[in-house]
């Protein structure tokens, strides 16, 4: 009990450390005015696209490791990451960084639950899932991939709660890894159809002219579709 309270006192130190850190440096040289206007945006739009251009590769390696900390340690979650990634690299390399990103800091933030929190994840949760515990049993791989796929678990516990079923390292990264692909893709769709829309229109757009935008609408009625689809799934997977 006793290493636990010291455990969680050090991540949540660590944590206000951290994060107290990044937002003093990133608001010495932004004010919240700056990144909150239309303007900042555009011009970003535009340095970020440039850099992209001229060097792909370390702009990709740049946010790839900003993905990662973005999981593990600021224990960011998936959607604001996904629609930037969108916005700068597109749809396709955006869903390819976002994903790799997303799936290697996931995997440090259970390896890390798994060897400092397992004890007490299993105390506080086990009761709740025990009616999975026996599923992971039988296939523990196909049932992660299903687990990562209709989600409804909170992205920071979802990484976590798996240490209760002690599964394999090499099966969360590659159950996460294809299990988020198709959320992951219509949230980074959405991202790249706004940086169209930035880049077609000088002033801020109405909330009517994105709404009834191809780039925009579509993804965004796809993803509601996937919604309504893992809510069902949902439902026969935590099936008691």
């Amino acid at each position: 009990m006793v290493k636990s309270k010291k455990v969680k006192l050090f991540i949540g130190l660590s944590y206000i450390i951290l994060l107290s850190t990044f937002l003093f440096l990133f608001f010495s040289k932004f004010s919240l005015q700056e990144i909150t206007s239309y303007d900042f945006i555009k011009d970003n739009r535009s340095y970020f696209l440039e850099l992209r251009n001229t060097n792909l590769f370390l702009i990709f390696t740049i946010f790839l490791v900003v993905t990662i900390l973005w999981v593990f340690p600021f224990l960011g979650f998936g959607s604001p990451i996904a629609l930037m990634g969108g916005f700068i690299f597109g749809k396709w390399v955006g869903t390819l960084v976002v994903v790799l990103g997303l799936t290697i800091g996931a995997t440090f933030l259970y390896i890390f639950g798994n060897f400092f929190l397992k004890d007490m994840i299993r105390e506080k949760f086990l009761d709740k899932f025990k009616n999975l515990e026996n599923k992971f049993k039988k296939s523990e791989f196909i049932y992660l991939l299903i687990y990562r796929f209709v989600g409804g678990i909170p992205w920071q516990l979802s990484c976590i709660l798996p240490t209760i079923f002690n599964v394999k390292n090499s099966n969360f990264f590659f159950a996460t890894l294809i299990g988020i692909i198709p959320q992951i893709f219509l949230a980074v769709s959405i991202g790249t159809g706004l940086e169209k829309v930035i880049d077609q229109n000088t002033e801020v757009p109405s909330i009517t002219d994105l709404i009834f935008l191809p780039d925009i609408y579509i993804p965004v009625l796809a993803f509601f579709g996937l919604v309504l689809i893992t809510i069902f799934l949902r439902k026969l997977f935590y099936k008691k």
